[in-house]
C-alpha cells in the first residue's frame, strides 16, 4: 500500500500495480481512501481510475450526492460512503455489476432504487441509520447476500418474498417498527444471527421455529407476554435475548435449546421460572434481574 499526498488534508491511499504498456510503464490503482477529508463532493481524481479502482472509502465526510460518472467504475468491488449527507441512492448504482460491500449507514437515504437488483454481486449492505420505510421488491432479488444490516431506520414490514434471499448469515434489524415477519422466511436456513430488539413484536413470530440454525437471537426491548415451547424448536440457539418485555411467562419447553449458553430475561413480569430450566445444561449466564 503507497499513500500520495494530495494535499495537507487529504489522502489518497492505493494498491499501485505495475502495467507495462506501449508507451511504457503506468500506475494502476485499486484503492482510495477519501475518510474524513470534509468532502462536500466525491473528488474528480476518481475518475482517472474508473478502469482499475475496486475500492473506494468516503467515510464520514459531507457529501450530498454520488456523482454519475462514479458509477463507471465498474470494477468497483467495496463503495463505502457511511456518515454523509446522501439523501437517496441513485438508479444509475445499477451499473456496478461487481460490487460485492455496500456501506450507506448514516445517511439520510429514504428508499432503495428497485433496480438495485442489478448488482447481483453484493454479499453485504450495511443501511443502517436511515430513514428507510420500506425495501422495494427488487431487493430481495439480491440472492448473494449474507449480511444485511437495517438497524435504526422506519421499517414497518419486509417484503412478502424476503425468504428469497437464502445466503443470509446475518441479518440485524434492531429499532424499526416491525410488528411481524414475512412465512417466507422460513427458507433462511443459513440464518445464524437474527436481531429483532427495539421493534413492536407482541409475540414471537412463529416462523422463527423454523430457522432451525439461528445461534443468536435478540428480542429485547418489544412487548412480548409469553415465551412460547416454538422456542424449543431451535436447537442450535446460543444467545438469546428478550429482556426489557411484559413476559409473564416461559414455556417448560425452553429445555428444547439444548445448546442456550446465555438467557437473559432481565426487566420482565416473571414470577417464577419453570424447573426445566435446570436442563439447559450449558446454561453459563442467567439473567432475571428487575422482574
Amino acid at each position: 500500500v503507497c499513500c500520495l499526498e494530495m494535499t495537507t488534508k487529504r489522502k489518497i491511499i492505493g494498491r499501485l500495480v505495475p502495467c507495462r504498456c506501449f508507451r511504457g510503464e503506468e500506475e494502476i490503482v485499486s484503492v482510495l481512501d477519501y475518510s474524513h477529508c470534509g468532502l462536500q463532493q466525491v473528488p474528480k481524481e476518481v475518475f482517472n481510475f474508473e478502469r482499475t479502482l475496486e475500492e473506494l472509502y468516503l467515510d464520514a465526510n459531507q457529501i450530498e450526492e454520488l456523482p454519475k460518472q462514479l458509477f463507471n467504475c465498474q470494477a468497483l468491488r467495496k463503495l463505502s460512503i457511511p456518515d454523509n449527507d446522501l439523501s437517496s441512492l441513485p438508479t444509475t448504482i445499477a451499473s456496478l455489476v461487481n460490487l460485492k460491500e455496500l456501506d450507506i449507514s448514516k445517511n439520510g437515504i429514504q428508499d432503495f432504487p428497485e433496480n438495485i437488483k442489478c448488482c447481483k454481486c453484493l454479499t453485504i449492505i450495511e443501511a443502517s441509520v436511515n430513514p428507510l420505510s420500506k425495501l422495494p421488491d427488487g431487493f430481495t432479488q439480491l440472492l448473494n447476500l449474507t449480511q444485511l444490516y437495517l438497524n435504526d431506520a422506519f421499517l414497518e414490514f419486509l417484503p412478502a418474498n424476503f425468504g428469497r434471499l437464502v445466503k443470509l448469515r446475518i441479518l440485524e434489524l434492531r429499532e424499526n417498527h416491525l410488528k411481524t415477519l414475512p412465512k417466507s422466511m422460513h427458507k433462511l436456513t443459513q440464518l445464524e444471527r437474527l436481531d429483532l430488539g427495539n421493534n413492536e413484536f407482541s409475540e414471537l413470530p412463529e416462523v422463527l421455529e423454523q430457522i432451525q440454525n439461528l445461534k443468536e437471537l435478540w428480542m429485547d426491548n418489544n412487548s412480548l407476554q409469553i415465551l412460547p415451547g416454538s422456542i424449543g424448536k431451535l436447537k442450535q440457539l446460543v444467545y438469546l435475548d428478550v429482556s426489557k418485555n411484559r413476559i409473564e411467562t416461559v414455556d417448560l419447553d425452553i429445555s428444547g435449546c439444548e445448546g442456550l449458553e446465555d438467557l437473559l430475561l432481565s426487566s420482565n413480569m416473571l414470577q417464577q421460572l419453570p424447573d426445566s430450566i435446570g436442563l439447559l445444561k450449558r446454561l453459563t449466564t442467567l439473567k432475571v434481574d428487575d422482574n
